[in-house]
């Protein structure tokens, strides 16, 4: 079976300690057995990663840690030296052995190093990188390391952001990287609407290993994708895809609790095969989240609050809002909150971040 988890790898408001443990205790019990912290906001794992995470972030990070521990699902911190390799010296070299030895100190069992969003278009990039992973796993007691390269898609749009992808960089990679160490994919685009085991094939013989799946479903971070709540059931991800990935990493929406109900049906994805409805598999995820009475009102509204988005709900916003107020529930104090714009981000937040 297809190792599931979670991976916050969102810009935005991160959830709080809370909601985050809820969803870890809801979706550990369906399969999911891994849970990585990486908020874009966590400034101290990305622009200030080489100063040390105040003591009471650390603490939180630690009863975390032990929770996840308590549930048997795997802790993991995703760790953003921001262009380190551009000049990995001695300075930076020790700046980043002393952030793993504060980060080993949480009990992590995977480490992820990302170097998503940051420039590419440097000839030796691939060989590069590849040094400082092996540093980073000579100076780890995590007994998982994934890797997310610059260039983590076919996306040309990383080109436009990023600067043109040395030639050959996945190939260079495969080569130059330990085989030990996991390597991270999100699909033909950046938010990959399907995969196909044709292209994870070809990913596979690239990295010389099977892709790690960082899935961009249901995140609805930046300025478009914060104007819709992403519930729907997943479609697009066949079962047989499994078997060419090492795992399957769901990047969560900015919304916990609703984040679950998509979740769920990629659980049921999988061990449905065939079988699998999108539409039976939220209806049941979403009954399992937040009961029967909300359920249904999600269903009733989801081409609203998924497809419209906020601003073109015109005159709907109110009357929604008005119908999810009167429900005593986190998740439909979820929706409100969305209604109210408190989940909107704006493309600066997005590059500062």
């Amino acid at each position: 079976m297809t190792e599931l988890g979670i991976i916050e790898g969102y810009f935005g408001t991160p959830w709080s300690w809370e909601a985050r443990t809820a969803v870890m205790g809801l979706l550990a019990p369906q399969r999911y057995s891994f849970f990585t912290y990486a908020p874009k906001a966590d400034a101290f794992l990305r622009r200030r990663w080489r100063e040390p995470h105040p003591d009471a972030e650390l603490q939180q990070l630690k009863t975390f840690a032990q929770a996840c521990r308590a549930a048997k699902v795997r802790f993991g911190v995703g760790l953003s030296p921001y262009e380190a390799y551009i000049s990995f010296d001695e300075a930076t070299r020790a700046a980043l052995g002393d952030k793993l030895t504060q980060l080993d100190a949480l009990g992590l069992d995977d480490l992820a190093i990302l170097f998503d969003d940051m420039r590419g278009d440097i000839a030796d990039l691939a060989a590069r990188q590849a040094e400082m992973m092996h540093f980073v796993k000579t100076h780890t007691n995590a007994s998982r390391i994934i890797f997310c390269p610059t260039y983590y898609t076919d996306d040309p749009v990383l080109d436009r952001a990023f600067g043109k992808r040395p030639a050959h960089y996945l190939e260079q990679l495969g080569a130059a990287l330990d085989p030990a160490i996991d390597v991270f994919w999100t699909g033909e685009e950046v938010c990959s609407r399907e995969y196909s085991v044709a292209h994870l094939k070809r990913v596979t013989g690239q990295l010389k290993r099977k892709p790690f799946l960082w899935d961009n479903y249901p995140v609805n971070d930046g300025a478009r994708m914060s104007q819709h709540l992403h519930l729907r059931g997943f479609t697009g991800r066949p079962a047989a895809m499994g078997a060419w990935l090492s795992a399957h990493a769901v990047n969560p929406a900015l919304q916990p609790l609703l984040s679950c109900i998509p979740a769920l049906t990629l659980a049921a994805s999988y061990a449905s095969g065939d079988g699998y409805a999108y539409r039976a598999a939220f209806r049941d995820a979403a009954v399992k989240v937040v009961g029967q009475p909300l359920a249904t009102m999600l269903d009733d509204d989801i081409l609203a609050l998924q497809d419209i988005g906020l601003s073109r709900l015109g005159s709907r916003r109110a009357s929604l809002r008005e119908r999810y107020a009167a429900v005593d529930h986190p998740a439909a104090r979820e929706v409100v909150a969305w209604l109210d714009d408190a989940y909107a981000i704006t493309d600066e937040a997005v590059k500062t971040q």
